[in-house]
């Protein structure tokens, strides 16, 4: 079997605990930064991380259903673009206020 190597996108999880997913591999400092669902953030030298793997403590874990659980959303940030709409047409009567003659 061979080592799974982290790649940005996909979740895991260390034996017997919470998923996370791989956001940044950093390969100057041979870092892997990690994003668990409730949103904390983790660091793991890649090194550490080849040996976990090699040791099978790592594994390829399946996304949540819900993957909204560790993005910071407001429920108003949907694509529905209601939002976009009403900042358009605020835009446009700020500008219609304006007055150009000055």
């Amino acid at each position: 079997m061979t080592t799974p190597y982290p790649k940005v996108g996909d979740w895991y999880r260390i034996r017997g605990g919470a998923i996370f997913e791989v956001v940044a591999l950093d390969e100057e400092t041979r870092c892997v930064e990690m994003q668990y669902f409730d949103g904390t953030v983790e660091e793991m030298e890649l090194d550490d991380w080849i040996e976990q793997a090699s040791a099978r403590e790592v594994e390829s874990a399946e996304p949540p259903e819900d993957w909204s659980g560790s993005v910071d959303m407001d429920p108003l940030d949907d694509d529905t673009g209601d939002q976009d709409r009403s900042i358009d047409a605020a835009n446009a009567e700020m500008l219609a206020s304006w007055d150009r003659s000055t």
